[in-house]
């Protein structure tokens, strides 16, 4: 099934360089372009993208109330943020509102390409790395009441959920609990069913708005 891209950017050589890189493969059609977010809102309507490449900073409308509007119709769209900085001080607000993770516009093309396809597959792009800088903006908020919901999970769905909130993979948390990948992954769609999560990048914002996680966690 061919994975349909949307670039908005308001740099026409960015776009540009990002179509070139997408167009060599197979399974990724790069269907629309949007030059500020008022475009990409509307072109996302009209062209029903799998992945929105979608830069944070744009004029007209930005990258974070561009990605609000989109995923408030169609909440099937998987928008992956682009940046030029290790950390964007709105990211984290991006991902809270449903993105399903973040690029710096300077990583490799393949991990780039890796990206869409990750996001594409209905699972979230958020590593350790970028994690631990979500964390120490949610340091700064004041924390919200946790949702009732939590008390529902079990031991060893309150256990992943944590590990799911350090950033670790499906496998890395099945090899340190030592159970199989397939049990870690049947875990974690009960968790997100139960908290009324999309991806996991929301159980990791539930879990240190929550205080299951501190800032400070290693």
């Amino acid at each position: 099934m061919t994975i349909r891209v949307l670039i908005a950017d308001d740099q026409s050589m960015v776009r540009a360089g990002f179509k070139m890189l997408l167009a060599g493969e197979q399974d990724i059609e790069v269907v629309a372009e949007a030059r500020d977010g008022l475009e990409a809102v509307a072109k996302a309507a009209r062209f029903n993208p799998t992945v929105i490449l979608m830069d944070i900073r744009m004029p007209e409308l930005d990258g974070l109330e561009a990605t609000r509007r989109i995923l408030a119709v169609n909440d099937t769209a998987r928008v992956l943020i682009l940046t030029t900085f290790g950390l964007d001080e709105y990211v984290y607000e991006a991902l809270r509102d449903g993105a399903s993770g973040f690029v710096l516009k300077d990583d490799p093309p393949e991990q780039l390409i890796s990206a869409v396809r990750t996001v594409a597959g209905g699972n979230a792009l958020l590593s350790p790395a970028i994690t631990k800088h979500v964390i120490k903006q949610f340091a700064r908020i004041p924390r919200p009441v946790p949702p009732k919901e939590l008390g529902e999970l079990t031991a060893r769905e309150q256990d992943i959920l944590r590990l799911i909130a350090t950033g670790l993979s499906n496998a890395e948390i099945g090899h340190q609990l030592y159970i199989s990948e397939t049990t870690v992954k049947t875990h974690v769609t009960h968790i997100l069913q139960k908290l009324g999560l999309r991806d996991r990048v929301q159980a990791v914002v539930l879990a240190y708005q929550a205080g299951l996680i501190e800032a400070d966690a290693p």
